[in-house]
């Protein structure tokens, strides 16, 4: 998920620095997006990793 995230961003610096607004801001949204999920999913695997048998 983090590798998606970080593809889109480099597709968005790409296409800022062509000029491609729209496509960029697309991208940063879309990247900005699987950030978060990323992070939601990682701390609730933590989260859940911790438990230990009884």
């Amino acid at each position: 998920m983090l590798s998606w995230a970080l593809t889109f961003l480099v597709i968005a610096l790409i296409a800022a620095v062509l000029g491609f607004g729209g496509v960029a801001g697309t991208a940063a949204g879309i990247a900005k997006i699987l950030f978060v999920v990323f992070l939601v999913l990682f701390v609730i695997s933590l989260i859940m990793g911790r438990r230990t048998a009884v």
